[in-house]
């Protein structure tokens, strides 16, 4: 596995999770709002370059070779487990202590997924 490609891979995993609480930012602290509030508003902007450059780094990552039965896995396991922890600590989510654990059987899957024998 080259490493660039690895560090893509990385980058693509925060980039999708970092648009998605993008877009869960862009629902707070609003009213009633228009199309046009919607449309322009910074964090959904933001979210969807975010989407954008998440997926051409995906992409990036399976033309190398890696294996789409494994880079995608990857990919959404560790998106969830960085979501979770950041809707925690950046929207005051509660966290049960089975999520907590779930977190763990995530990185377990992500390792298993990814060993090779």
């Amino acid at each position: 596995m080259n490493s660039l490609t690895l560090l893509v891979l990385l980058i693509a995993i925060i980039l999708n999770a970092i648009a998605n609480i993008l877009v869960k930012a862009s629902t707070t602290n609003t009213n009633k709002e228009n199309l046009i509030d919607i449309i322009t508003n910074f964090y959904l902007i933001s979210g969807l370059i975010s989407f954008c450059l998440a997926f051409l780094a995906y992409r990036y990552v399976l033309s190398r070779g890696f294996a789409l039965s494994i880079t995608y896995p990857i990919m959404t396991s560790a998106g969830f487990a960085i979501v979770i922890i950041a809707s925690k600590y950046l929207f005051n989510e509660n966290m049960t202590f089975i999520q907590w654990i779930g977190i763990i059987f995530l990185v377990i899957g992500i390792w298993l997924i990814t060993f090779k024998t």
